[in-house]
C-alpha cells in the first residue's frame, strides 16, 4: 500500500490547526474562504459531469437501484440501529458523525477502480457512482434532515445548500459545453484544487473545534471506538452488499459493482457538506467518523479488490484446463 498524500495532508492540517487555530479576525476570512472554495467545487464537478454520464447514470435503473439502496437507506437504518442499541457507546457528536457519514452518497474514483481491479462491471460502477453523486446532492440534505433532526444539531440554513452546493453544481452543469472540455483536460490540477479545498475546510472547522476544547473532550479511547464502529460498520455492508446480490442472482460483474459502489462513502463531498449543515463549533468532531471511514474502506477494498481479480483468474485457469481435458 502505497502512502496517501490526501491522509497526510488530512493530519497535517489537524495538526495546524491543533497547535496554530485561527482565531480572532482570521475566523470571518477562513469562513468566506471556505464557503468560496466549497462552491467552486461544486461548480467544477457540474462542468466535469458530461450530460449523457448523468442521463445515463439515471435511466440505467435496475443495477443502479440496488446501489442507491445500500447508498442512501441500508445504510442510514443500519446507523439508526446501531445508535439505537449502543447510544452511549461513544460522544453525541461523534454519534452524529456516523449517521451523518451514512447519509452521504459514493466515491467515484476509487469506486470505480476497485471494480476494475476486482474484474467487475466498470460501466456499471461509472453510471452508479456517478448517479450516487449527482442524487446525492439533492437527498443526502433531506437524509440528514430526517435522520439528525431529532437531536436538535441540525442548524444549517436551508438556503445555504442551495446557494453553496446546488445552485454552483447546476451553474457547472449549464457551462458545461463551454468549460467542460477545460476541466477535462485539467483534471490533474481540479483534482489538487479539490484537495486543497477540503484541507482549507478542515483546518478551518477543527481551529473551532479545538478552540471549544476538542482535545479535552476526546480520549483518544474514543477514537478507537470510532475506529472500531466504523470497520463494523463497513464490514457489515460489504457482507449484506454480497448476499443482496446474490438472492437478486446478479451476474458476478455486477455483483462486484455492488460490492463496491454500494460500500463507499466519499470524503470529498462529505465534509464541504458537513460545514455547510451543521454549527461549526461541532463540524470537527463529526467529521471525523468520516475521515477514518475513508481511510478503513481505502485498505480493506483495496485488498479485496486483488482477492476477487486473484479468485477470479483462478476460476478462469481452471475452466481452461477443464476445456483442455475435454
Amino acid at each position: 500500500m502505497k502512502k496517501d498524500p490526501f491522509l497526510v495532508g488530512l493530519l497535517c492540517a489537524i495538526f495546524l490547526a491543533s497547535v496554530l487555530p485561527c482565531h480572532g479576525a482570521a475566523v470571518p476570512v477562513f469562513h468566506w474562504l471556505s464557503v468560496g472554495l466549497i462552491a467552486l467545487m461544486f461548480f467544477m464537478q457540474g462542468a466535469r459531469l458530461s450530460r449523457k454520464a448523468v442521463v445515463d447514470g439515471m435511466v440505467a435503473w435496475r443495477l443502479h437501484l440496488l446501489i442507491l439502496s445500500c447508498t442512501f437507506v441500508l445504510f442510514p437504518l443500519l446507523g439508526l440501529a446501531a445508535h439505537a442499541l449502543l447510544p452511549g457507546l461513544l460522544l453525541p457528536e461523534l454519534w452524529l458523525g456516523i449517521l451523518f457519514l451514512c447519509c452521504l452518497p459514493s466515491t467515484v474514483q476509487s469506486s470505480i477502480a476497485f471494480t476494475s481491479i476486482a474484474g467487475g462491471n466498470v460501466p456499471a460502477a461509472v453510471c452508479a457512482a456517478t448517479a450516487s453523486n449527482v442524487l446525492g446532492i439533492f437527498i443526502t440534505p433531506v437524509l440528514v434532515g430526517l435522520v439528525l433532526s431529532q437531536h436538535g444539531q441540525l442548524s444549517g440554513n436551508p438556503l445555504n445548500i442551495v446557494f453553496q452546493l446546488l445552485l454552483p453544481f447546476i451553474a457547472g452543469q449549464v457551462l458545461q459545453p463551454w468549460v467542460g472540455a477545460w476541466a477535462h483536460r485539467n483534471k490533474r490540477l481540479l483534482s489538487l484544487s479539490d484537495r486543497g479545498s477540503i484541507l482549507v475546510v478542515v483546518y478551518a472547522a477543527f481551529s473551532d473545534a479545538v478552540m471549544q476544547g476538542l482535545w479535552h473532550r476526546l480520549p483518544l479511547a474514543d477514537l478507537g471506538l470510532v475506529a472500531l464502529a466504523d470497520t463494523a460498520l463497513l464490514a457489515l455492508v460489504l457482507v449484506l452488499t454480497t448476499l443482496l446480490s446474490r438472492i437478486l442472482g446478479l451476474p458476478r460483474q455486477d455483483e462486484i459493482a455492488v460490492i463496491f459502489c454500494g460500500s463507499k462513502k466519499t470524503l470529498a463531498s462529505g465534509v464541504p457538506m458537513a460545514n455547510v449543515l451543521f454549527p461549526a463549533t461541532s463540524v470537527g468532531l463529526i467529521v471525523l467518523p468520516l475521515m477514518l471511514y475513508h481511510q478503513i474502506q481505502l485498505f480493506v477494498c483495496a485488498v479485496l479488490a486483488r482477492r476477487l481479480s486473484h479468485w477470479q483468474e483462478r476460476e478462469r485457469a481452471e475452466a481452461r484446463a477443464v476445456g483442455q481435458d475435454a
